[in-house]
This record gives C-alpha cells, structure tokens and sequence, in this order.
C-alpha cells in the first residue's frame, strides 16, 4: 500500500428526493476513490446525511412527520441509489448518530472554552432553504444568491464564532497552499473574500427543535453548518478511533457543490484551527447542472431523477456521460440529446467499435490465441509511445480531478489505436501470411487492456466485460494501476467475438 486517502462528498440534506446534483458529486467522488484504490492506496470514501435543521422540521411537518422519522425515509432513497450507481463508499455518516453528537458537543464546547464563541445577538437576514444567513451585500434583487428565494428577517439571541481572528491564518494558509482549492477561479474567489475582511459569524440558533442543543445554553441550537461540517472528523473515528483518525486526517479532498465553498474554504478551516487540527488537504468546488438550458425546479418540472437515468440509458453510460460532458468544475447542461451524443459517439462507435474489431481479429486470425509479438517497427515504437503519453497525462489530470480532460486522454488513446488498425490493416497481413501480424495484434490488445484500466473508475461494470472480452481472468478492482500501464505478455483464456458492449441508441 502506497499509504492512507481520505475522500469525502458533503453530506446530503434529506428534506427532499435524491437529485441529478447528488448524484453528480457522489459519482466525482467515487471516481476518485477507485482510481486511488488502482494506485495502491488505502482509501477510506465517505458520504451521509445531514438530518438536523429548520429546513428538516418544516419539511417533516408538511407530511405529518417527526423529523427523525422523514430521515429514515428518505435515507432509504439515496442508499438505493448509492447502491445502483455502484458508489464504492467504506464509511457512512448520519447526523443523528450518538457518535456526531459526541464530536460536535465536544467542538462546539472546547471552541467556547478558548474564547473563540461568544454571546450575543443576531439580526439581519436568514436563508431557510439553504439554512445560511445571507448578508445584506450578497443579496441578489433581495434574494438569497444561491437558490434565489426571499430570506427571512430575523433577530435573535446568538452564539457567534470569532472568524475574524482567523482571518490572518486562513490568508496564509490560501497564499502558501495555491492548490488548497480547486479548480483555480474558485481558489481565487476565496481568496478576494477573506482579503476583504471577515466577520464574526452566528453558530446557534433559536426557535425551532430540531437539532443539536447548546451544551451549556440548551435554549440554542447547534448551526446546523457547524453541525454538518464536523460529520469529516465524527465519520474517520474522531473520539472514537483514534489510531484510524490519525492515519486519515487530515482528509485528501472535500468534493462539494460550488454553492457551500464558503462553509468549506472559510469555515471549516477556521474551526479545525480553533481546535488545533490540521485543515484538509484540499477542495474541489464543481459547477451546476441545467436541464436544455434551464435552471431545475420543481415548479419547471423538469428535475432529473437520476433513478429514472440510469436505467434509462445505463449505469455506466450515465456515470461516464456526467464526467466527459463538461469539465468538472464547470456547469454542464443535461440534455438526452447531449446524453445519446455521448453514448453513440464516445462509446458506441469509438469505444465499442475498436473493442469489437480487436477481439475479432484475435478470434479469427490467431484462433482466439495471444501470440508473442515479432520484430518491432517504427510504427510500433510510435504507438507505444503514444499509449505513454496518453497515461501520462491521464495521470496528471486525475490528480487534479480535471476528469474532462483526463478522459480527452484516455479518447486520444482509442483514436490513435483505430488508426494503426487502419495504417497496419491486420486483414491484410493474414491473407498475405506475414509475420508482422503477431505484432500488431499484441500492441492493439495491449492498449485496450490499458484503456480498460483507465476507464475503471468511471464505468465500474463496462471495463470489467471490457476486460473478461480480452481474456483476462484476474478481477480487474484488483488490478495495480503501475503494473498494467505498460505493454506486456500474459497467458488468456481463449477470446472470442463479443456483441456489441455499447448498442446504438436512437
């Protein structure tokens, strides 16, 4: 094991069904998790929910619900979800387990103790639909500038944490760490923010029940922000596990919507310096998704249910459409357009079809049989350099989550493979008995297993037919990234012609 990856998405409010947004940064997530796990890391991926706040209340009691009984419903949703879109999750977290409430009491009561969370009184503007208050400069046409509601006007008791203290700390922690946020415009808008000053900001509030109460005030909730944001340190064994605490945190990647940096790029790191704790490594901050150029909602109705998707197009299809069609930190637009483009494009006639036309070629012209490869030619050498680079680059991308860009390689590489089909055109070595067939039938074989490897992450269940169609038995999850990106010969079993992995859609 190369050593310890620590990979989370936010936790999920469940006030409502699963949406095309979740299920966007929990595939980002995974994604990772599994290229990590082919690199030989220890990768410990974490996901939950967020079941305490105002939002939660209201919602359960428009359904004539207690709260805690409108989370276990929902839960259900988005486990069955986790479940069909293959997330590979190994840590999961509910805000109402006694363990989180052990570690945000703790938090809340130690941040108190050191000076760093006073009394006092909050009035102004207050988001219930994004649980955040908004101040009078964010507004937009005096709206709240996430999800364009009107805010409420409240003025209450509060508990405030002293984040301009730390506003010294969080600028060097920003201008010594230029990858602490990503992907870079985001890093500089948080950048410009703290530059312009911070203020104190309300942790507690008051006039509802659902929630973590105040140790030592229990007429206050816990900020549902304060609350959710320390589920990282409750889900990695903080209080409970200290030796598995200790070999995770501090955490790899926090990937999140572009709506919550602030809670994460300013916050979160605020808080973990007030307790002493090491900030995460890093976040990655991705855009929206609209549907053929509208914004979602309910009242459009045109929210995409990723349920009705993925089993609409394919797990696979779907997982990989939302990491190739727009760079990921970007806001993409979801159309089935957009979506049959992709699949008949990228993988039907691209993918499918070299997968499709090697496996042939190997079946009728060697008998099904891998053959060690002959004298090279130039062409040879070019096109395992070709396959060097391509891995390369895919690498470098993939640590930076720029998924977009890390598939243009792994595209590249299916694109250089069809032409030295066509330069070399096996068909015609076999009729003319020559001996470079050998040759090129192991390169091309080669580059699809190394191709099948790179697509892992993002199409789990395709790249393993993908690899048992080239021969392979081993179990492909297995597989190490360093051993399989270079050419080599192995014993198969006998590869025959497959149909089609990625049918046509109309």
């Amino acid at each position: 094991m190369k050593g310890p990856f620590y990979i989370t998405t936010p936790i999920y409010y469940i006030n409502d069904v699963p949406h095309i947004g979740h299920a966007y940064t929990t595939i980002a997530a995974d994604v990772m998790a599994r290229y990590k796990r082919l690199c030989g890391y220890e990768v410990f991926f974490l996901t939950g929910t967020d079941e305490h706040g105002l939002k939660i209340e209201r919602a359960a009691a428009s359904m004539n619900l207690h709260p805690k009984e409108l989370a276990d419903r929902m839960l259900e949703r988005f486990l069955s979800l986790w479940e069909l879109l293959g997330i590979s999750n190994t840590g999961f977290i509910r805000t109402t387990e006694e363990r989180h409430r052990r570690v945000v009491e703790y938090a809340f009561s130690r941040m108190y103790e050191k000076g760093d969370i006073y009394l006092g009184e909050y009035e102004g503007w207050y988001c219930p639909f994004c649980e955040s208050y908004v101040t009078e400069r964010d507004l937009l046409d005096g709206r709240c500038p996430d999800c364009l509601r009107e805010p409420e006007r409240v003025r209450e008791e509060s508990l405030f944490f002293r984040l301009s203290k730390y506003g010294p700390r969080l600028l060097d922690l920003l201008e010594n760490r230029k990858d602490f946020i990503l992907p870079d415009f985001r890093y500089n808008e948080v950048v410009s923010f703290v530059r312009a000053g911070l203020r104190d900001i309300s942790v507690s509030r008051t006039g509802f029940t659902w929630g973590i109460p105040v140790p030592f005030k229990g007429s206050h909730l816990i900020y549902v922000w304060f609350d959710a944001l320390f589920n990282y340190l409750t889900g990695v064994g903080f209080m409970e596990d200290e030796q598995m605490f200790k070999r995770f945190w501090p955490c790899n990647w926090h990937v999140i919507g572009k709506d919550i940096l602030r809670f994460h790029a300013i916050f979160w790191p605020a808080f973990l310096m007030s307790l002493g704790l090491e900030p995460p490594q890093g976040i990655f901050a991705h855009g929206w998704w609209t549907v053929e150029g509208r914004k979602m909602s309910k009242s459009l109705g045109n929210v995409v249910d990723p349920f009705e998707v993925a089993k609409t197009y394919g797990v696979d299809e779907f997982r990989f459409f939302l990491m190739r069609e727009v760079p990921f930190g970007l806001d993409g637009d979801f159309s089935k357009e957009a979506i049959f483009a992709r699949i008949n494009g990228d993988l039907a006639n691209n993918l499918g079809n070299l997968l499709s036309r090697v496996v042939t070629m190997i079946q009728r012209f060697q008998r099904g049989r891998l053959m060690p490869p002959g004298p090279r030619s130039g062409e040879d050498e070019r096109l395992e350099e070709e396959v060097t680079n391509c891995v390369r680059g895919y690498e470098r991308e993939m640590e930076r989550l720029s998924y977009y860009r890390a598939l243009q390689y792994v595209f590249d590489l299916v694109s250089a493979l069809n032409k030295y089909i066509d330069e070399e055109a096996p068909w015609r070595l076999f009729r003319e008995g020559h001996r470079r067939l050998p040759t090129v039938l192991y390169n091309l074989w080669n580059g699809l297993r190394i191709l099948t490897v790179l697509l892992f992450p993002f199409m789990p269940e395709k790249t393993k037919h993908m690899w048992r169609a080239l021969g392979l038995q081993s179990p492909l999850e297995s597989a190490s990234f360093d051993e399989e990106r270079s050419f080599h010969l192995i014993e198969t079993s006998p590869i025959a012609k497959i149909g089609p992995l990625f049918p046509r859609r109309d």
